[in-house]
């Protein structure tokens, strides 16, 4: 998982959680989580103390190559809109992609889907830098999920 995108970014501060935001998806029983996530905010997965374990994989990323050998590994991403949730699509992996109110436009406006990339699924905030509803939408997805 990934929850903050590049800090020089210019919607950074819309498309950006906090790790402690995603406590909600921690909670889901039976699974584990990994972090790929790169730059300062990599601290916070210290002060991780959620259900779920979090294993933290940033320091061990160095290029595209070791991020396309996990995402090859791994069941699916959730991630804000990043570099790796456009890698993830087009390896054909399965991706979550958490979006802010107002996102990029390759996202569009209203789909949970993407003509881009048919693996990925798009989760969409209804009000600005408010993750909740989004956080609780991809909880209840990995519950699901993992029930079948």
């Amino acid at each position: 998982m990934i929850w903050a995108g590049r800090l020089t970014h210019n919607n950074d501060r819309n498309r950006t959680a906090l790790l402690a935001d995603l406590a909600s998806m921690g909670n889901v029983p039976g699974i584990a989580l990994l972090s790929l996530q790169k730059s300062p905010k990599t601290g916070q997965a210290g002060g991780w103390y959620g259900r779920a374990p979090l294993i933290n994989l940033g320091a061990e990323i160095q290029n595209y190559d070791d991020t396309m050998a996990i995402l090859a590994n791994i069941e699916r991403l959730v991630t804000v809109d990043t570099s790796v949730a456009h890698l993830a699509g087009a390896m054909g992996r399965p991706a979550w992609i958490m979006l802010a109110f107002a996102p990029d436009w390759r996202w569009l406006l209203t789909r949970a889907d993407t003509p881009w990339y048919p693996t990925v699924r798009l989760f969409r905030q209804s009000t600005v830098r408010r993750w909740d509803d989004v956080l609780q939408a991809v909880a209840t997805a990995l519950a699901q999920e993992a029930d079948t």
